[in-house]
C-alpha cells in the first residue's frame, strides 16, 4: 500500500512539474525574441559568425566553442551554460561577465527572456 501510494505521488509530482516547465516560457515567441539574436549568431554547428554558434549551447563551458575569437573575460569565466547562467547573462551580460565584448544591453522583460530560454533549449540541441 505505501508503495502503490509513493508511485501515485511521484507521478503527481512529476506532472506538476512538467507543467511548471512548460509555463516557465512559451517556445514560439522565443522564436520571434531569438530574431534580435540573429544577425550574429547561428544555430547550426560549426558555423560562428559576429558571435560563436549557439550549437549544443546547453551544458556548455562558456568561451570553448572552436574556431571563435573570445575575450579573456568570457573564456576565463567559469561558466557553464544553463537556464540559470543564461537567464543571467542574457539579462545583463556585461554585469554577468564583467569584460565580455558582446555588444548587446541585455532583455530586460523577464517573460521575453524566460521564452528565449525555452526556444534555445530546444533550437540549440
Amino acid at each position: 500500500m505505501n508503495l502503490k501510494r509513493g508511485l501515485i505521488g511521484s507521478a503527481i509530482m512529476a506532472l506538476m512539474m512538467t507543467a511548471s516547465a512548460q509555463a516557465a516560457g512559451n517556445e514560439k515567441s522565443g522564436e520571434q525574441v531569438f530574431n534580435q539574436c540573429k544577425p550574429c549568431h547561428s544555430l547550426e554547428a560549426g558555423k560562428n559568425g559576429v558571435g560563436p554558434t549557439l550549437h549544443e549551447l546547453f551544458g556548455r563551458k562558456a568561451g570553448t566553442v572552436p574556431g571563435y575569437n573570445y575575450s579573456a573575460a568570457m573564456k576565463n569565466s567559469g561558466v557553464v551554460w544553463n537556464e540559470d547562467t543564461l537567464k543571467q547573462y542574457l539579462a545583463d551580460p556585461h554585469k554577468f561577465i564583467p569584460g565580455e565584448k558582446m555588444i548587446f544591453a541585455g532583455i530586460k522583460n523577464e517573460e521575453k527572456l524566460d521564452d528565449l530560454i525555452v526556444y534555445l533549449r530546444e533550437a540549440t540541441q
